[in-house]
C-alpha cells in the first residue's frame, strides 16, 4: 500500500511428480512459437513450502481506521451454512500492488499468471534496519548478493528482508512512528530498483515493510517508477527471515478481481534446489 498522502498457461502446463518424498514442478513454458527466454523450461523440486502470508483481520496495523472487517450473513445451525461478507481496503495486510495502483498499467486481475511464480532473491538488510528505521535496500546490497550469488535471474522476485514482519502485533512500531506521528520504515531504494527494471528481467519485488517505499517518503518514488514500468510490488510479507539468499521459488496467489488496483495475497514459498 501507500503510507498516507500518498496461469491460464501455468495452469496447464505445470506438472506435478511425486519421487523421494519431493514434489517436482514444471516452471510455465513459454506459449507456442514465442521466444525462448533465459532460465526458462527448467524445473524445480521441492520439500518445504514457507507460508509469506501474514494472517489478516480487523487488528492488522493500517493507518485508516475501520480498514477490515467480516459481516457473517449466515451461521449454522440455525442456517444451513457459515458465510461471511468482507469488506477490506483493498491494501491491508500482505498484499499485491498491481501496475494500476500508481500508472494506468494492469489492473490486479490482468496480470499474467506466468509472472506470478518465480525464483527468489532475498535480499537481507536486518542488521542495518536494527540500528536505522528509515535504512534503504540499495545498488550496493543488489551487488553484493550478486557476488555471492551470481546475476538476478529473469524472472525472479527481488525480496527486502528487514525482519520488520516481527512487529506486526504493535502498530507503533511496525510504523515506526515518531513523536509527531511519522512513519520511519525501511524500504527500497529508487536507484535499486532503476538497476532492477532496466538491467535485470525482475517481475516483482517485496517487502516485509507496509510500503515499498521508505516510510519518511514524501513522494514514493519507488512506487510510481516501478508500477509505471507495469511490474508489481508485495507488501507486508512474512517469514522472509525462514528464506535463503536464494533457490526458493514464489508463488503469488494474487486477486483475480475486474479493475483491481491490488488486493490481499497468498504468499507461498517452495523450498528446494532448481534441477535443469
Amino acid at each position: 500500500m501507500c503510507l498516507p498522502a500518498c496461469v491460464a498457461q501455468l495452469a496447464s502446463r505445470r506438472s506435478f511428480l511425486r519421487k523421494a518424498g519431493a514434489v517436482t514442478v514444471a516452471t510455465a513454458a513459454a506459449p507456442l512459437g514465442a521466444q525462448k527466454q533465459p532460465e526458462q523450461a527448467k524445473r524445480f523440486s521441492f520439500q518445504r513450502t514457507v507460508d509469506l502470508t501474514h494472517t489478516l483481520g480487523p487488528h492488522f496495523p493500517f493507518p485508516v481506521d475501520h480498514a477490515f472487517s467480516l459481516e457473517r450473513i449466515s451461521t449454522r445451525p440455525k442456517d444451513m451454512w457459515n458465510i461471511n461478507r468482507w469488506h477490506f481496503h483493498e491494501h491491508i495486510g500482505t498484499h499485491i500492488d498491481a501496475p494500476f495502483h500508481c500508472s494506468d498499467g494492469d489492473t490486479a486481475d490482468r496480470i499474467p499468471a506466468e509472472k506470478l511464480v518465480g525464483p527468489l532473491a532475498v535480499i537481507d538488510i536486518r542488521d542495518r534496519a536494527a540500528g536505522n528505521s528509515d535504512a534503504e535496500l540499495t545498488p550496493d546490497d543488489l551487488k553484493a548478493w550478486e557476488r555471492r550469488h551470481g546475476p538476478i535471474p529473469a524472472g525472479a522476485v527481488v525480496a527486502m528482508c528487514s525482519g520488520w514482519d516481527a512487529r506486526v502485533n504493535d502498530a507503533n512500531q511496525f510504523f515506526g512512528r515518531d513523536a509527531r506521528g511519522g512513519f520511519h520504515t525501511p524500504g527500497f531504494h529508487v536507484e535499486a530498483v532503476q538497476f532492477l527494471a532496466q538491467e535485470r528481467s525482475v517481475i516483482g519485488i517485496a517487502t516485509d515493510t507496509i510500503s515499498l517505499d521508505p516510510g519518511n517518503t514524501g513522494s514514493f518514488p519507488v512506487h510510481h517508477f516501478w508500477l509505471g514500468q507495469n511490474k508489481w510490488g508485495l507488501e507486508n510479507v512474512a517469514n522472509l527471515g525462514q528464506l535463503p539468499p536464494s533457490g526458493a521459488m514464489i508463488v503469488v496467489g494474487a486477486p483475480k478481481v475486474a479493475g483491481a488496483t491490488g488486493g490481499p495475497s497468498r504468499l507461498l514459498a517452495l523450498m528446494g534446489e532448481e534441477q535443469k
